[in-house]
Order: structure tokens, then C-alpha cells, then sequence
């Protein structure tokens, strides 16, 4: 059995793969670790379970993770020997990290280094790695790290204007980030349209609480819409996207805003809930919209013309568009932001087909272009923790065959 791992601040969420990473047979989330509300959920093939309980800090979630996986009633397996490795979420690798990797102590090292880049991320994952290793010192772990995936954009891609030095001295560079959703959508996008990966020029758009739209061509990432921070490209739940750099000083000068005041507005304040005052939920926005809230319809029609912007400047980048990618929340359940990003691409050769728009929705993965369009427009769920299996296994492979 394959267990992934994905640790955050307050949050352990997990899941266990059988041998092949084929099939899920238990998941769950231990939430709110640190807090009194603290809780656990658990669900097997047959039944889900739902329990508040006390924990204090991670080392005690892990612990609730293991004990609910070996639960004799509603667990996956018998003992912990079942369990043959471990698969890790690991956020930032910066340019250190092309690929998933076996974990031992230098990549340990590696991973604090990036601490700077990512402060909110990292140290939980870390948190996250040092838990799972105490816990099962005896298989191996491996990290697989968001960033990874777009390690092969062009420097005329991932620098920045600004003094050079930033770069070799500080690692300041556009990394961007749910590149691991984003190579199992292309993969599956692709065996959808049964043609090679490395034949096809996508768009793949994840659409969540979090937004990144990455240019994909022949299997390679060659543009992304997130930097060196998590709020650049499209707007988010509750962070801006694109602004006017000159915002910042001018908010701090005019306004005086401390640094840090800015910070919280650009990431928690910002983006849908900001525009609309209302909510960072896409489907509480839209079914206010319907109901003729203006705010929430403008928030709507920014988030689409947003994604529609970098779409066609994606397209133009890679030369051609053969395929757009619709996964995460929002890119796979809803119809109405869908329509809205491409109402106005029939210059790409593309265009909804209604009725397959509308049907997409809770998991499906369909085609939802007019059939004789010659760019596909697909729904793809996305499945992070399937591709962290699987990269787990393919490691663990390669190395006992070593």
C-alpha cells in the first residue's frame, strides 16, 4: 500500500493507494490540529466517519491518521507493515527539485533552504515529512513537489525585469505552483483525446480557491500565471491577482497602509470576495449573480476575462491552441464561469457545445466543445493525490531495481 501525505499548518489530509496507485481504499483529514474544535473525518469504500476529538499538535494527528487506517471496524488494513511508502506533498523545490525525489537528509536540508520562499507552506511540510518518517522509519518517503512540473520553462518565461542579481543571488524568479495537478490533467487530457502528450499545445486552467492557468506544450510547461508569490495571474477566492505593482506604494503613501496591512488585503481580502463583498465561493457568487447581485456578476466577469486574457496569450506564446483544460472546483463544476471564458474564442477554433457544458459537473471527465471545433475543450478532475502515488511508486520501483 502507497499512503500520501499532504501536511499543512492545521491540517493532515491523507490518503491510501493500493500497491499499483490504481485505486484509493481509505482517505481522510484530521483538521483544525492546535484548535478546541479540532476533528477528524475518515472514509473508507463503504462508510465515512465523522468525530471531534482533541489534538494538540501534528505528531498526535499522525498518530489519529495511523490509528483510523488500522481501525478494526471502519479501517483499510490490518497492521502497519501494509503500508510500503509514503508519498509527500512538498510545496516550493524552487529550481532544486525537477522532479519528484526519495527523501534522505540532504533533500530535508533542501526543503528548509526554500523555507524564505514559501514561510507559509514548507514548514509544515516538513512538519509533514519529519511526522511520517518518525512514524515509518522503516519504507521509504518521497517528496513531490508542486514547482517541480514548471522547472522547464524558458528563462524569457520565469525572469523577471528587474536587476539580474535578484536572480543569481536570491533565486527571485517566476516557479508558479499546482504543477502536480496540472501534469495529471495534461496526462489525462491526453489520453481523453488519444493523442501524445507530446503532439498536443494545451491550456490547462485550475479554477479553485486558488487559480493557476499553465501553457503546456508538447508535455512541457512553458508558461505559468503564478511568480514567485501565490496572488500573480487570475483572481482567487480572496487574492488579487495581477495588479499595478505602483498599488502597493501608492496604498502605503496615500493611504498609510503598513506593509503588512497591504499583505493581508492582497491575500485574504482581495479577489471574489473583495469584488464582490459577499463571498470567495464561486457558487454562492454565482447564485447571487442569478439573482441579480451586480457586484457578484462583475466578480464573475472579471475572474472569466482574467482567465480569457492568459488564454490567448498562451495560445499566442505556444504558437497554437490544440486543447483547454478545465479542472479544480471551479473549472469542473462550473457551467456558467466555463461559458463566460469562452464566449468570445471562436477565433481559436473554439467554442461550447450547451448542453455538454451544463452536463459537466461532479467528477466527469468529458469533452464539452462542438464536435467539428478544431481546439477541444475539456473537463479534467483533478487528482493530486493519485499522482503523488504514483510518482511514489515509480521512485520506489526504480530504486529496489537498482
Amino acid at each position: 500500500m502507497i499512503l500520501t501525505i499532504n501536511c499543512g499548518s492545521s491540517t493532515i489530509k491523507y490518503q491510501l493507494f493500493n500497491n499499483e496507485a490504481t485505486q484509493s481504499v481509505a482517505s481522510g483529514i484530521v483538521s483544525r490540529i492546535g484548535e478546541a474544535d479540532a476533528y477528524f473525518q475518515h472514509q473508507n469504500q463503504t462508510e465515512t466517519v465523522k468525530e471531534s476529538r482533541s489534538v494538540p499538535d501534528h505528531t498526535v494527528a499522525f498518530q489519529i491518521c495511523i490509528d483510523n487506517l488500522l481501525h478494526p471496524t471502519y479501517g483499510a488494513i490490518d497492521k502497519i507493515e501494509a503500508i510500503e511508502a509514503v508519498g509527500h506533498r512538498a510545496v516550493h523545490g524552487a529550481d532544486l527539485f525537477v522532479d519528484s525525489t526519495l527523501i534522505d537528509e540532504a533533500v530535508i536540508a533542501k526543503l528548509e533552504a526554500c523555507v524564505p520562499l514559501a514561510p507559509l507552506h514548507n514548514p509544515a511540510n516538513l512538519i509533514g515529512i519529519r511526522g511520517g518518517m518518525a512514524l515509518l522509519p522503516h519504507v521509504p518517503h518521497v517528496a513531490v513537489f508542486d514547482t517541480a512540473f514548471n522547472q522547464t520553462m524558458p528563462a524569457k518565461a520565469y525572469l523577471y525585469a528587474l536587476p539580474y542579481e535578484l536572480y543569481e543571488q536570491h533565486k527571485i524568479r517566476k516557479y508558479g505552483f499546482h504543477g502536480t495537478s496540472v501534469r495529471y490533467v495534461s496526462e489525462r487530457a491526453a489520453a481523453l483525446l488519444q493523442r501524445p502528450l507530446s503532439a498536443l499545445k494545451m491550456v490547462v486552467a485550475h479554477l479553485g480557491n486558488g487559480v493557476t492557468m499553465t501553457a503546456v506544450a508538447h508535455g512541457q510547461a512553458v508558461d505559468t500565471t503564478i511568480g514567485l508569490a501565490t496572488f500573480s495571474g487570475v483572481m482567487m477566492g480572496t487574492r488579487s491577482g495581477d495588479i499595478d505593482p505602483g498599488l502597493i506604494f501608492h496604498l502605503h503613501r496615500q493611504l498609510g497602509l503598513s506593509l503588512t496591512e497591504i499583505e493581508d488585503m492582497l491575500y485574504k481580502q482581495s479577489g471574489l470576495l473583495g469584488v464582490s463583498g459577499l463571498s470567495n465561493d464561486m457558487r454562492t457568487i454565482t447564485e447571487a449573480a442569478q439573482a441579480g447581485n451586480g457586484r457578484c456578476q462583475l466578480a464573475m466577469e472579471m475572474f472569466a476575462y482574467m482567465a480569457t486574457k492568459y488564454l490567448g496569450a498562451f495560445a499566442a506564446a505556444m504558437g497554437g491552441l490544440d486543447a483547454l483544460v478545465f479542472t479544480a472546483g471551479i473549472g469542473e463544476n462550473s457551467p456558467e464561469v466555463r461559458a463566460l471564458i469562452c464566449q468570445n474564442l471562436a477565433f481559436l477554433g473554439l467554442a461550447l457545445d450547451p448542453a455538454a457544458n451544463q452536463q459537466a459537473v461532479g467528477g466527469q471527465e468529458m469533452a464539452i466543445n462542438q464536435v467539428e471545433d478544431k481546439t477541444a475543450v475539456l473537463v479534467v478532475p483533478t487528482n493530486e493525490e493519485k499522482m503523488i502515488a504514483l510518482d511514489t511508486r515509480r521512485l520506489v520501483s526504480s530504486k529496489n531495481q537498482a
